[in-house]
């Protein structure tokens, strides 16, 4: 090989012309996991890791993207990233990608350590966590939280029509809201768990049980009530701009689940 053709530019094929006339919305990398450090409300740190989707929006004249990049944006950052550099670090990625808009999934456990309602006994419980950052055309950031609450519910109809008891279930209501201010999650994990027949726990000892029996049959709720019910409390929120709640029953005497869904945007309002 000669020393001018061990110099010789690599040619750059992403950076190539295309002719289609098409944009692509999104194109970037998906399921890519890194560590991260997110700030809880009482003052601590959890260390956890996070799985990455990241996206740019890629002009018609564009052939590609440089994938490398999104990587090298992850790791150019502190070993972990953090909320405080969520937005900075979707800012940069948008700018050293060349792009106009730009899209950030964070999804991630995060524990919080609950007491039982009456032994108090301290036990964690983990939830599914994903913040969602975007660019949008002009250059506004608009940041989404998405949290997924495990909590028990109860049948009405089944308490009714029952000689006694009645068939309860562990559902998983989701919660995605668009905030205008700092919502802890501690504080969206709480409003969701305060409309369930009965919130779930870690470690409960006898006492315990027997509470959060009772508490669910007293408190029954179907998927609709669900709904509606976080629903309710997410309209009071003034830190709440825009919401979706999901709730999913995994039904204890049927082989499907039960499901209902709330969308609002206060802003339209």
């Amino acid at each position: 090989m000669t020393t001018c053709e061990a110099l010789a530019p690599i040619p750059d094929v992403q950076n190539s012309a295309d002719s289609r006339q098409l944009a692509i919305n999104k194109v970037g990398i998906k399921s890519i996991r890194h560590p991260v450090k997110v700030q809880d409300k009482n003052g601590g740190v959890q260390h956890t890791i996070a799985v990455f989707n990241m996206y740019v929006g890629l002009p018609h004249n564009f052939k590609g993207t440089h994938m490398s990049r999104f990587v090298e944006i992850l790791n150019s950052h502190e070993r972990e990233v953090s909320v405080e550099s969520f937005e900075p670090m979707l800012r940069e990625m948008v700018r050293k990608l060349e792009a106009e808009t730009g899209h950030v999934e964070m999804t991630f456990p995060y524990f919080i350590n609950k007491a039982a309602p009456v032994s108090g006994v301290l036990s964690l419980m983990d939830y599914e966590v994903t913040f969602v950052g975007e660019i949008h055309e002009g250059g506004r950031y608009e940041f989404t939280m998405k949290v997924v609450v495990p909590v028990t519910s109860l049948c009405p109809c089944s308490k009714k029509i029952s000689a006694y008891g009645a068939h309860n279930q562990r559902s998983h209501v989701t919660v995605t809201t668009t905030t205008n201010n700092h919502l802890w999650i501690e504080e969206l994990v709480q409003m969701v768990e305060a409309q369930a027949s009965c919130e779930l726990y870690g470690l409960l000892k006898r006492p315990d049980e027997k509470y959060v029996t009772e508490r669910a049959y007293d408190n029954p709720k179907f998927v609709e009530d669900m709904v509606r019910d976080v629903a309710g409390v997410m309209n009071r929120e003034p830190r709440i701009d825009a919401f979706i709640v999901e709730s999913e029953n995994f039904e204890s005497i049927h082989n499907h689940s039960a499901y209902a869904l709330i969308e609002q945007d206060k802003r339209a309002k």
